[in-house]
């Protein structure tokens, strides 16, 4: 059970606190309600490139990273679909210079010429290495684009390509920040050996000057419903053919979400798992699987995906695994192997409470998804899952209409390591 208070903050600013005397440590996690989805078509890329920026500089601080270190503390983020997400720890101790350079990016980040450029060209260099450069690496923008037709999920947080973002104007970058990186778009959360108090006062002396801003709602196009199989296939200079299947299916708060990710571990979920075992090891079809959900707030996919073993052709490894998901379709699963990936589960999250750092981001993300409660309750959403509800939800997602497919082909003109 995580213990937490809240505080709203006049500005609108929500505030998330969580004491604990087991470590003298503390962590600060800043989230922000702006991730790729909230971009404009002609505009992708940018709340990543944003996450970049908020270590520029602000109009104070010449230097966020090394302001930190003299206190003890190290940081990070991340952006997502739906979120951009700051974090950092350091000794409880120096808890107010996590709160001066938090505030002072959100309130005065510097806008020089300069750090718009450097961190430009960090972005397109990070687009070229993993997206362009890697093995595989655009599979995310193949199969965004085949599965999403409406909904901006259809391109991924680094953005559809690079032009977007060489070409943001100082004058963009602004109203990028203006409109998200405020008081009442934002929720803090604060966990480790503090006293909530003084939590408070710290944010209400360092948050609290700082206008709210306008309040942010989204109106996004929903996703129709897919009606026919889609598929693509695709030739690049990788080491082996690879098969992708993705499928449609509920978002975030929806009960199904944990049908569907109890699914996935059933099937490949470990060396124990159904397609590990009947495809990589006893029929070796597959090098590697994996079956995973997005996560998404709004619908998202259900993905498999795997490296075909040498001389096995796309349509023996598609079949194979599609025989598989009939099976879990057909018969619903023993309670004794949905129970061990129960147990499995409950192990994860359990062990997510050990960390101060993984408890601040998962209040953040409770509050963000509507309930700060949601922190003690997802392990019941897990455990309330019936093998019969394994069946159904496994029939509604696997429907052929609802599937989408990429074929990613080995070029044999060229030689492999």
């Amino acid at each position: 059970m995580i213990h937490y208070t809240e505080h709203l903050l006049s500005n609108g600013l929500r505030l998330l606190i969580h004491r604990t005397t087991d470590t003298p440590m503390a962590a600060v996690n800043l989230l922000y309600n702006v991730g790729s989805r909230d971009e404009e078509p002609d505009r992708t890329g940018f709340a990543h490139l944003f996450e970049h920026l908020m270590f520029g500089g602000s109009e104070n601080i010449s230097s966020y990273d090394r302001a930190l270190e003299f206190a003890g503390g190290e940081n990070n983020a991340f952006t997502g679909n739906d979120i951009t997400n700051y974090y950092l720890s350091l000794p409880a101790s120096n808890l107010e210079t996590a709160f001066w350079l938090e505030s002072d990016r959100m309130l005065n980040l510097a806008f020089s010429p300069k750090s718009l450029e450097v961190q430009r060209n960090v972005v397109i260099e990070e687009f070229k290495q993993r997206y362009l450069n890697q093995p595989y690496g655009d599979v995310w923008h193949l199969l965004r684009e085949a599965t999403y037709k409406v909904h901006p999920y259809q391109w991924p947080t680094i953005g559809k390509e690079t032009g977007p973002i060489a070409e943001a104007t100082i004058e963009e970058v602004k109203a990028f920040h203006n409109r998200f990186y405020t008081p009442v778009n934002a929720i803090m959360a604060v966990a480790g050996n503090v006293d909530p108090k003084t939590v408070v006062a710290l944010a209400e002396k360092w948050f609290g000057p700082i206008p709210s801003g306008k309040p942010y709602s989204r109106n996004l196009p929903q996703e129709p419903a897919q009606t026919a199989r889609r598929e693509r296939t695709v030739e690049r200079d990788v080491p082996a053919n690879a098969l992708f299947m993705a499928w449609h299916m509920a978002e975030r708060k929806d009960q199904r979400y944990y049908t569907a990710d109890l699914i996935s571990d059933i099937l490949a979920g470990g060396d124990s798992s159904r397609l590990t075992q009947k495809l990589v090891k006893e029929q070796p079809l597959f090098s590697d699987l994996s079956a995973f959900l997005t996560g998404d707030d709004d619908p998202g996919l259900f993905v498999i995906s795997g490296r075909l073993n040498e001389n096995i052709t796309f349509e023996e490894a598609e079949n194979a695994v599609t025989h598989e998901i009939s099976q879990l379709i057909q018969t619903p699963p023993p309670e004794k192997e949905l129970q061990k990936t129960k147990n499995k589960i409950e192990s994860m999250l359990l062990f997510s409470q050990l960390k101060i750092t993984t408890i601040a981001l998962n209040l953040c993300i409770a509050k963000q998804l509507g309930d700060t409660s949601r922190i003690n309750t997802e392990l019941d959403n897990y455990l309330r899952v019936t093998p019969a509800m394994i069946r159904q939800e496994a029939a509604l997602l696997f429907r052929p209409e609802n599937t989408t497919v990429i074929y990613y082909k080995k070029n044999n003109t060229a030689p492999h390591a």
